[in-house]
């Protein structure tokens, strides 16, 4: 009785068997197989060296991938240092914020940025006004910092312009959330729902930490 052999039989038998071509070497050198990109067809061996190739694109790509990413990031730690350097170097706590809101501008290249805190000592002024209780539960939720594009939250009005992407970050005292960072830009490719939270979160930590010098307003 003949059996008929399907490509799936023809396969799992040759990955059973891998010195089946090694035995039968004549056979290994007469096959030929369909061009990828062409109507010719060319040897097992050509295949293989064009599939090998085809690999070692790929992987390039992907090192140059990840080369780009290791350097972006690299320059973003680096930028975060810098700005935790001129934070530690403020005497008065007080001027805090202000020094948060420029070094992060200055640091990061950014547009624009507005800092609201609350429970905490400070005068009226740009960093204590306009801080409704819908946006203090709103930023009392937040699991973790925010980072897309803009949906019409209310944070957005402290900033001077409407932004397209944004990321909101919230400030902590011990287990309180007693403020908000709030990061915009007109590039919607800026702050993008994929790229991870990891240095808005040491961000946020690194601006609590400060902020922890200011009194608490009860």
């Amino acid at each position: 009785m003949t059996e008929s052999l399907s490509a799936l039989t023809v396969a799992r038998f040759l990955q059973e068997n891998p010195d089946f071509f090694s035995e039968h070497a004549e056979l290994f050198s007469a096959l030929t197989v369909p061009h990828p990109s062409d109507t010719r067809a060319i040897s097992l061996g050509e295949r293989q060296i064009m599939t090998l190739r085809d690999r070692h694109k790929a992987l390039e790509q992907r090192l140059a991938i990840l080369i780009h990413q290791a350097d972006f990031n690299q320059g973003v730690a680096q930028n975060v240092s810098h700005w935790c350097e001129q934070l530690l170097a403020v005497d008065n706590p007080q001027e805090l914020p202000g020094h948060i809101v420029g070094g992060l501008i200055a640091s990061f290249d950014l547009p624009d940025v507005a800092l609201k805190l609350w429970g905490l000592t400070l005068p009226e002024g740009p960093f204590t006004s306009d801080t409704d209780t819908e946006i203090q539960t709103f930023v009392a939720e937040m699991a973790s910092p925010y980072c897309g594009p803009n949906n019409d939250f209310g944070v957005v009005r402290w900033l001077k312009s409407t932004p397209v992407s944004l990321a909101i970050i919230p400030i902590h005292r011990q287990n309180q959330i007693v403020g908000v960072l709030v990061l915009g830009s007109p590039d919607p490719e800026r702050f993008v729902s994929d790229m991870g939270t990891t240095f808005l979160e040491s961000i946020g930590r690194l601006a609590s930490a400060a902020l922890a010098r200011l009194p608490s307003a009860d």
